[in-house]
């Protein structure tokens, strides 16, 4: 048996001190941080790769507003490659596959793929797939003849760029031809690729989108450790994702370590986060077989119940500075996951040296999420629950074609439970909330980077009876 000496701190265990600062303006701050070595984002925050928060919806929200989303993977891995699909197709600078149809086709073909895709429009080629003609939704409008050939109802008139044109010429391109759509042709007049006005405002429209090389939203894909997990990854790769999260409770595993081996054996380039550890010594046996991020946390989420279950953990601002102080001379990035309960939690996991945060409950009430809204006595609530919980495992062991035996389930031990969270309304929301409180916090401490905030951050200990003083008190609270 060993005691260690020191007391493990959680974040409602201290407070930041506030020091002089210089800052003008926090929204002017800068809050941009690494998710892995090679994947930078806006904003320091990551949507748990749970069944109750992160899938396509969630994913494109937390790429556009800046942090990314993990899919998580208690799904078929036909359906996990898809939601990456659909994050991937939400946003492009460029469609490199755009639909397109011969004319050989008629009106009613071209229909049909219309609202099957819900496409805006159509290219047209002839029998040596070069550029004719392109369809849009105006033209079908009011088009009653299902027959007619397409080319009697295309526009011919097409004005195309070249397949480098940047996006600075394909806004001034589509800006001086009056057009929505700007095909890109290569020399032989064959479509390389689609450049839309739609696409473009969304560029506009959302300047911290965090994204890939390609200019498509980024994503994150969660996988187990079992060895035929290995499909799971190389389609998830395929369909584009961005990183790989190896996911299960107890990172400093044998299973875990032997996972992450395998993806950097066969994917060599692929973005590997490995996690859950809570010490130095886990932070730093993944890194050394090729953990490209840790994510720290055994056991502070608000819907898992390890602590009480196994009796071990460790509380979550010891771990994050434990894990950081040993992730800092490799440069490995460290995740913060679980116990973010407030915009003042995600200040003191980045200040006490995490990269980023995950965030699993406070997203899970949003409109993103997977799920119903349900009311209760005049209140509206979404469900959460623990992917170690007893409905959980039952159903994750359904989606792989096993029934569990009675004998099984009173066997299983959760370390999650089921529950109801407030119902927050658009994901968003949620988020502009975390990131003024960062950047507030950020302010107090003198900092307009994420670096400068760690670099001053000085942690004060607090009291019962300091915790009770920094909440409303002494007044009924009406909203």
């Amino acid at each position: 048996m060993k005691i260690l000496s020191e007391t493990a701190l959680t974040y409602d265990d201290v407070l930041l001190v506030p020091q002089y600062s210089e800052v003008d303006s926090r929204r002017a701050l800068s809050t941009k941080s690494c998710l892995t070595k090679k994947i930078a984002l806006q904003v320091p925050i990551v949507s748990a790769n749970m069944d109750v928060v992160t899938e396509s919806e969630m994913a494109i929200t937390m790429a556009r507003e800046g942090g990314i989303g993990m899919i998580h993977r208690f799904m078929t891995i036909a359906e996990q490659a898809r939601q990456i699909g659909r994050v991937k197709k939400a946003e492009s600078f460029i469609v490199d596959k755009p639909l397109t149809m011969t004319d050989a086709h008629t009106v009613g073909d071209v229909k049909r793929v219309v609202d099957e895709t819900g496409t805006g429009g159509i290219l047209i080629l002839d029998s040596n797939e070069k550029l004719i003609g392109i369809v849009s939704t105006r033209d079908l409008l009011f088009e009653e003849d299902e027959d007619k050939s397409v080319t009697e109802i295309m526009s011919r008139n097409v004005h195309s760029a070249a397949p480098d044109t940047s996006l600075k010429e394909a806004e001034r391109l589509l800006h001086e031809f009056r057009v929505e759509k700007l095909p890109l042709v290569d020399k032989d007049g064959k479509v390389a690729g689609l450049v839309t006005l739609k696409d473009i405002m969304k560029i506009t429209q959302f300047p911290k989108a965090t994204k890939d090389a390609r200019g498509r939203l980024s994503v994150g894909a969660a996988v187990g450790v079992r060895d035929m997990e290995m499909r799971r990854v190389e389609s998830a790769l395929e369909a584009g994702a961005d990183c790989i999260v190896v996911d299960i409770a107890h990172g400093d595993s044998h299973l875990e370590i032997e996972m992450i081996k395998n993806i950097h054996s066969h994917f060599p380039g692929a973005q590997i986060i490995g996690g859950n550890v809570a010490t130095a010594d886990g932070t730093k046996r993944l890194i050394d077989v090729g953990a490209d991020a840790v994510k720290v946390g055994v056991g502070p989420g608000s819907i898992c119940i390890t602590r009480n279950v196994a009796g071990s953990g460790v509380p979550q601002l010891t771990a994050v500075i434990e894990c950081a102080t040993a992730a800092k001379p490799y440069g490995i990035p460290i995740i913060a996951d679980g116990g973010i309960r407030q915009p003042g939690d995600l200040v003191k996991a980045i200040a006490a040296g995490a990269q980023t945060v995950m965030i699993g409950s406070m997203l899970a009430g949003t409109d993103e999420s997977p799920g119903m809204i349900m009311t209760r006595r005049g209140h509206r609530y979404k469900a959460s629950r623990g992917m170690a919980s007893l409905e959980a495992n039952i159903n994750r062991n359904k989606r792989e074609g096993n029934d569990l035996t009675h004998e099984e389930i009173e066997d299983y031990v959760a370390e999650g439970v089921e529950a109801a969270v407030p119902y927050r309304g658009k994901a968003r929301e949620v988020l502009n909330q975390l990131v003024g409180g960062l950047q507030s916090g950020m302010s107090y401490s003198g900092a307009h980077s994420l670096e400068e905030l760690q670099e001053k951050a000085i942690f004060m200990r607090m009291t019962g009876a300091g915790l009770k003083e920094s909440g409303p008190h002494d007044v009924e609270v009406i909203g």
